[in-house]
């Protein structure tokens, strides 16, 4: 019988030093920034993102903060996006040293207001999460195919 108390205590004991697994709850948030992004919902946007965000990409150079963040969003509602929409998505939930992150990898379809030309991206948007709330992204799609698609045309200006 004394063993017994002393197993279940042990086990008691383990199971309740067991991390908090957060992956479940930070697939969740970023499901809802992506609908509310979906929804051209700025507001639920803002809500999401952390007051110290910072995103980044896709080129190299590209960083925008939180204000900005949103400013733009709010821009490309009013003005360019008619509708945005996650095809295929799927999201994967890492702790690392430095946090806890999610990478959502989507087939992204956008439709231009007035010209309803419709362009096509694969991208991958990898979000670091703290306290609930989106605190950095990482976003990764190839510029130059959706510029194609909407009707760019590159040239080397050797050849000019």
């Amino acid at each position: 019988m004394k063993n017994l108390f002393l197993v279940v205590f042990v086990v008691g004991l383990l199971s309740s030093c067991e991390p908090n697994d957060p992956s479940k709850e930070n697939v969740l948030l970023i499901q809802n920034y992506i609908q509310a992004v979906e929804n051209l919902d700025y507001d639920a946007m803002s809500n999401i993102l952390d007051d110290s965000y910072v995103g980044i990409g896709p080129s190299r150079g590209d960083s925008i903060w939180k204000e900005q963040a949103i400013m733009n969003w709010k821009s490309n509602i009013e003005n360019l996006y008619e509708k945005i929409s996650y095809s295929k998505s799927q999201n994967i939930a890492v702790k690392t040293p430095e946090g806890e992150w999610v990478s959502n990898w989507a087939d992204l379809t956008i439709v231009y207001k007035g010209s309803n030309k419709t362009i096509s991206i694969l991208a991958n948007t990898v979000y670091q999460i703290k306290d609930g709330k989106i605190i950095k992204s990482l976003t990764f799609y190839n510029e130059a195919d959706a510029l194609e698609q909407l009707g760019y045309v590159f040239i080397n200006p050797e050849d000019l």
